[in-house]
């Protein structure tokens, strides 16, 4: 059971932090679903199930570089944290407060933190920093959304 511990915990907490940003994001839908949304906006549902996925690799990722690190909290995982607390509050600035352009600014301050968590978890895991790639690649997309969103509805 103790090999499995560190995967438990990291995906305890990061799920956690998702379910936490998700019920922000629910309280903000009323408002948002009267907003004009860029082209390419995908449907409502796919953004749960695109998350969560997303969220147990990066738990994967985080639980591989502890393990692979000799169980000790490395550079990459206290990026790592950082990173899930960006990343919970972008869902409050946009979606709680509606402040479209600092949220967008706030992403992009996320995805240079997730882009150095993955140089980071590179050096200790190759593999863990691969797995992080789509979720560099989903954040890409969601700068993309925020700033329509953004432009579309001033």
């Amino acid at each position: 059971m103790s090999k499995y511990k560190p995967y438990i915990i990291s995906l305890s907490v990061t799920l956690a932090v998702g379910i936490l940003g998700g019920v922000v994001t629910y309280l903000g839908m009323d408002e948002f679903s009267t907003l004009t949304q860029p082209p390419l906006s995908p449907p409502g549902f796919l953004f749960p199930v695109v998350w969560t996925i997303l969220y147990v690799i990066m738990a994967i990722g985080a639980a591989r570089v502890y393990i692979k690190g000799k169980r000790k909290l490395s550079d990459g995982l206290i990026v790592y944290a950082v990173q899930l607390f960006f990343n919970f509050f972008w869902s409050v600035f946009f979606f709680g407060f509606g402040l479209y352009l600092f949220s967008f600014i706030w992403l992009v301050a996320l995805w240079l933190l997730v882009l150095l968590m993955i140089v980071l978890f590179y050096r200790t895991d190759k593999l863990s920093a691969y797995i992080q790639i789509p979720y560099l690649l989903w954040l890409t997309f969601a700068a993309y959304l925020n700033m329509g969103v953004f432009l579309l509805n001033r």
